[in-house]
């Protein structure tokens, strides 16, 4: 792709104009990062109409106009692809990240362009015939820092900038400079669309080695003032014997880290790990208190499901994310429980967390919870609880998905059973039946179909969920 890229930008000189590299992609490349995505390239076209820069991409790949007031063209061919666009002035017309009047002018001195750009290290351009850089607002210096610095006043004209500081400072794992922090604190981020701020929050929870550094970051930035269901956290008690690392906020952003390690690449199980990550304990604050000289936080699962339901439902309308991250903060501790009691758990008790949810990803959170703390066991990297409950669910085929009933209708249609609530009814037994382990094929099922059917001594029951079993911890 860099190739063709600079083929095109021979042409664009030839033609009179100049294209250089811009943005993350400079930033990139300047810290020596091999990792930089074709996708992200960005590049900027100076002394060239739009008309023209278009007619010319069309010549070598598929180009589409998008971005505010169309001033960017997507080009794409199946290497990849780029953003192409013209250097730009923009002035503040309403609020929101959308509130702006956008003049297009290829005539705009590169210093000017660069000057609108949210941090000095993304105000960098750098020419793509050359690989010289300009750099009029000392990003380099602040590369070589390690800072976040806003590029001038114009920064708090686009609220969004705050939360892109809060996904930058966890991506690049840098510092924010203490006056763009306090310009920060200052800005109205309610306006925003709430789509706008789910995909900042993406970036950071999903890109991130350490989210946790980014969380810091917006919290000293303000950001929580607007997410109040976070904000509760810091400075929320936690028991210095079993949470020594400090308060439950202070908890959370270790939480989120650990469970950076545990990502797969898959982004819809990646985003229901790392956002129940982010609220699995958002329902201490209301239930933390001192009983007998220590910190307890009682029944702080099920306290945590309208917090999370309203953190979770402000940022987007993907109501499938929602109840997942729900489901997974209800459950999280279900782990470290069913382990305390292992020898009473039985097998039908394992088959039953199954239908609630997927034990791999609920041993995920619940693992990321207890490694994220400065217990000796948790600096050692150890889960018990974790490890045992996923050997059970494997010999059981559960650990991914509930078992699958073995007797279907149309196994008691074949026995002459008509259509209707018994019919439904005896279903629901004999898969209550087969998760207590009364029957393991269809042969078993038919037999127990069978007794079910004559009302014999000791049918089946469905036992509550959570129920426990036989000392040894087996029933079947």
């Amino acid at each position: 792709m860099q190739t063709l890229i600079r083929r095109i930008a021979r042409e664009i000189e030839a033609s009179g104009g100049r294209a250089y590299h811009v943005g993350g992609c400079v930033r990139d490349a300047l810290l020596g990062r091999g990792d930089a995505d074709p996708l992200d390239y960005d590049v900027e076209v100076y002394g060239l109409p739009l008309a023209d820069l278009e007619a010319l991409l069309r010549r070598h790949g598929r180009t589409e106009a998008v971005g505010r007031s169309f001033g960017i063209l997507k080009f794409a061919v199946p290497a990849g692809e780029a953003d192409f666009s013209l250097p730009r002035r923009e002035s503040r017309t309403g609020r929101g990240h959308r509130g702006f009047l956008v003049d297009l002018d290829p005539a705009i001195e590169p210093a000017e362009a660069c000057a609108r750009r949210d941090f000095t290290v993304n105000a960098m351009l750098m020419d793509v015939l050359s690989g010289e850089v300009l750099d009029f607002h000392g990003g380099r210096a602040d590369l070589a820092a390690r800072v976040l610095r806003h590029t001038s006043p114009a920064f708090d004209e686009d609220p969004l900038r705050v939360y892109r500081l809060m996904q930058l400072a966890g991506r690049l794992e840098f510092a924010a400079a203490p006056e763009t922090l306090e310009l920060c604190r200052g800005i109205d981020l309610g306006p925003l669309a709430p789509e706008r701020v789910f995909a900042e929050f993406e970036k950071l929870l999903l890109q991130a080695a350490r989210p946790g550094l980014g969380l810091a970051v917006a919290r000293e930035a303000g950001v929580l003032e607007y997410h109040p269901e976070l904000k509760a956290m810091v400075g929320c008690p936690q028991d210095p014997e079993w949470h020594p690392e400090g308060d439950v906020w202070d908890h959370t952003l270790m939480v989120v880290d650990q469970a950076a390690r545990m990502r797969s690449g898959d982004r819809r199980h990646d985003l229901a790990l790392m956002f129940a990550a982010l609220c699995h304990d958002l329902g201490k604050p209301a239930t933390t208190r001192r009983r007998q000289g220590r910190i307890v936080s009682p029944n702080h699962s099920e306290e945590g499901l309208a917090p999370t339901r309203r953190f979770m439902e402000r940022l987007t309308r993907d109501h499938d994310l929602v109840e997942r991250v729900v489901e997974l903060v209800r459950l999280h501790l279900r782990p470290a429980e069913f382990h305390r009691a292992r020898h009473r758990i039985r097998n039908g008790t394992i088959r039953r967390l199954a239908l609630e949810t997927n034990i791999e990803e609920l041993v995920e959170v619940a693992r990321a919870d207890h490694l994220g703390r400065t217990t000796p066991d948790a600096v050692a990297g150890d889960f018990p609880a974790g490890d045992w409950l996923l050997a059970r669910a494997a010999e059981l085929s559960v650990a991914n998905e509930p078992p699958r009933p073995i007797l279907m209708g149309r196994h008691l249609l074949e026995r002459g059973w008509q259509p209707g609530p018994a019919l439904g009814e005896a279903l629901e037994e004999a898969y209550a039946a087969q998760l207590e382990g009364a029957f393991a094929d269809l042969d078993g099922a038919l037999d127990w179909l069978a007794d079910w059917e004559e009302g014999a001594d000791g049918k089946p029951a469905a036992p509550e969920p959570g129920a426990a079993g036989p000392a040894n911890g087996r029933e079947d």
